[in-house]
C-alpha cells in the first residue's frame, strides 16, 4: 500500500508530495498532469522489476520520441533537469515469495524507499544517453511512528495493528539498502535483515543496469523482496472492451491483465476455487460456485437492471471460456455483444471479488461508458475493492488500493469528501525560469488537512459542483453537501 509519494523531476511533477489513503480521487482538467502521477507510479513498479532502460521506454511517451529517456525528466524550455527522484512511503505484506517461490518474511512492514536517478549524456552507442542511480535506499517506519504517517481514518487495533509490524520506537535497525560515497564512486549496500552482523554486499552504483531493490531475494533480503514485490503489483488499469469480449483458452492465467485480458478465465478460477474446485454429479456448478457467480450478477444488476444471471460457458469441444450474461427473459449475451460500459464494469466486479489481487490499482476516468446515474455504484463498486481501513486486512478484507483520476463533476459530486484531491497547475520558478507544475491540493477540515496539505480553492471545486443539485444525504457528507459550498452554488437562495 503506497501511503506516501514524493517526486521531484519527473515530467511536470515538481517537488509534488501527495498522501494516500485506501480510495483516493483526483479531479483536474485535461492536461494539468494527473496522468503523470500514475505514470510515476507505473514507472516505479517498472523499476522494481525491470532494468533501468526496459523501465523508461515502458512509460508512455505523448510525443512518440521512441528509445528518449530525456522525455522523462523535467523540461523547461529546452533546458532539462539532471536527475529525478523519489520518495516513497509504503506497507508491505508480511509474507510472500520471491523469483524462485523461497518464502519471504518481513521483520518490518511500514519500509520508506528513496531513489535518484541521473540522466547520462549520450555517447557513441546512444546518441539519446542513458540513466545512472546516484542514490537507492531502503529504510523502516518504527511501528511507534506510524500514526505520523498514516493519516486516513483508521481503526488502530483492528487494521493498523494487522498490517504495521516490525520492530516498536525504542529498537533501532540497519537500513535495508543504503548509498555511500567511497573512492570509486558511489557505492549501494544490501544489508542483512534486523542489522545482522553479516558484512553487507557492496555495488558500484554507475556500473548498476538496474535497481538493487529488483534484484533482491529471500536468502539475502526478505523485507526488501516483499517491498520489490508490494512495488511489482502496481498496476494501472487500462480496461479496453476489445480485450474484455475475447473469449479464454483453458490454458489462459487465472488472472486478469491490466488491459483485462483473461476476464473469463479469472472469473471461471476464482468460482472453482469458491467451489473447491469440485462440479455436482449433473456437471452444474456448486453451491458455492454458485454463490460466486450470483454475487457477481447482483453486483452487475447495479449497472443493469435487466441481469439475471452470469456464468461462464466452458466450450470442450473447442477449449473456450467465455463470459455470459442471462437477462430476465433469459436470453444469453455473450461478452462480444455487451456494451463497453457493462464489460468495465463487470471487470471491476471480478476484481473485487479475487482476495489475491492485492495491491495498488490506478484507474483512469473510471467513468467512461457509464451512464451518469449509474456512476454512484461504479464509485461503491471500487470503494469496495479497496482495503476496509476499520477492519482487520485478511482474505474478507485483502490490503488493495484504488486511485482513479477523473474530470466528470458526477465523480466529484459523489466520491467521499475525504477521498478527493484536485489538481491544478501552479506556476513556480526555478534557477530564474518559471514553469508551470501539477499541484494536488485538498478540501478544507479533510484529514489531509489536517495534516497540512495545502487547501484547494473554492473556485477550483466550483468548477464540478455547479451543475449538480445537491441531495442531502444521512450516511454521509458528500463533497456537494458542504455546507461551504452550498451557499456558492446557483440557486442557493431559492433552496433556502
Amino acid at each position: 500500500m503506497l501511503t506516501r509519494l514524493r517526486v521531484d523531476g519527473f515530467k511536470n511533477l515538481v517537488s509534488l508530495d501527495v498522501r494516500f489513503g485506501p480510495f483516493t480521487c483526483i479531479a483536474g482538467a485535461n492536461g494539468v498532469g494527473k496522468s503523470n502521477l500514475f505514470d510515476a507510479i507505473a514507472f516505479l513498479a517498472a523499476l522494481a522489476d525491470k532494468p533501468l532502460l526496459d523501465a523508461a521506454m515502458s512509460v508512455r511517451d505523448p510525443g512518440e520520441r521512441t528509445g528518449d529517456v530525456r522525455s522523462l525528466f523535467h523540461r523547461v524550455g529546452k533546458t532539462l533537469v539532471d536527475e529525478m527522484s523519489f520518495d516513497i512511503e509504503m506497507i508491505v505484506p508480511a509474507e510472500g515469495t520471491d523469483d524462485l517461490g523461497q518464502a519471504a518474511r518481513a521483520t518490518i512492514t511500514f519500509l520508506r524507499y528513496e531513489l535518484v536517478i541521473g540522466r547520462r549524456a549520450g555517447n557513441g552507442t546512444s546518441a539519446l544517453g542513458g540513466l545512472e542511480i546516484l542514490r537507492e535506499s531502503l529504510t523502516h517506519v518504527r511501528k511507534g511512528d506510524a500514526h505520523t504517517h498514516l493519516g486516513f481514518p483508521h481503526s488502530v487495533r483492528k487494521w493498523r495493528d494487522s498490517v504495521v509490524r516490525g520492530h516498536g520506537s525504542g529498537h533501532r535497525t540497519a537500513p535495508f539498502i543504503s548509498t555511500e560515497r567511497s573512492g570509486e564512486g558511489r557505492i549501494i549496500k544490501i544489508h542483512q535483515d534486523g542489522g545482522g552482523s553479516g558484512k553487507p554486499r557492496s555495488l558500484l552504483a554507475s556500473s548498476l543496469p538496474r535497481t538493487v531493490l529488483s534484484v533482491a531475494n529471500a536468502a539475502e533480503g526478505p523485507t526488501a523482496t516483499l517491498a520489490r514485490k508490494e512495488m511489482q503489483s502496481w498496476r494501472i488499469l487500462q480496461l479496453e472492451p476489445s480485450k474484455l469480449r475475447e473469449p479464454d483458452p483453458f490454458t489462459a492465467p487465472p488472472r486478469m491483465a491490466a488491459d483485462g485480458s483473461h476476464l473469463p478465465a479469472t472469473l471461471f478460477h476464482l468460482a472453482r476455487a469458491g467451489g473447491a474446485g469440485t462440479m455436482n454429479g449433473g456437471g452444474s456448478e456448486s453451491p458455492v460456485e454458485d454463490a460466486v457467480y450470483s454475487r457477481i450478477a447482483n453486483n452487475l444488476a447495479e449497472l443493469i437492471d435487466d441481469v439475471r444471471s452470469v456464468r461462464v460457458d466452458k466450450d470442450e469441444r473447442r477449449e473456450l471460456f467465455t463470459v455470459n450474461v442471462t437477462t430476465r427473459d433469459n436470453t444469453i449475451h455473450p461478452a462480444r455483444s455487451l456494451s463497453d460500459g457493462t464489460l468495465r464494469f463487470l471487470a471491476l466486479a471480478v476484481m473485487d471479488l479475487d482476495a489475491s489481487a492485492t495491491g495498488l490499482v490506478c484507474l483512469e476516468e473510471p467513468e467512461n461508458g457509464i451512464h451518469p446515474s449509474r456512476i454512484p455504484a461504479m464509485l461503491k463498486m471500487l470503494g469496495s475493492i479497496a482495503v476496509d481501513p476499520q477492519e482487520p486486512v485478511g482474505a474478507d478484507n485483502p490490503l488493495r488500493q484504488v486511485i482513479v483520476n477523473t474530470h466528470s463533476p458526477v465523480v466529484v459530486a459523489e466520491v467521499d469528501e475525504e477521498d478527493v484531491l484536485l489538481a491544478d497547475l501552479k506556476e513556480d520558478v526555478r534557477s530564474g525560469r518559471r514553469f508551470e507544475r501539477l499541484a494536488l491540493e485538498c478540501l478544507p477540515g479533510s484529514w489531509r488537512n489536517r495534516i497540512g496539505i495545502h487547501v484547494a480553492a473554492k473556485g477550483l471545486l466550483l468548477y464540478y459542483l455547479s451543475p449538480v443539485q445537491p441531495i442531502n444525504s444521512p450516511e454521509r457528507r458528500r463533497v456537494v453537501d458542504r455546507a461551504d459550498m452550498q451557499q456558492l452554488l446557483p440557486g442557493f437562495a431559492e433552496r433556502r
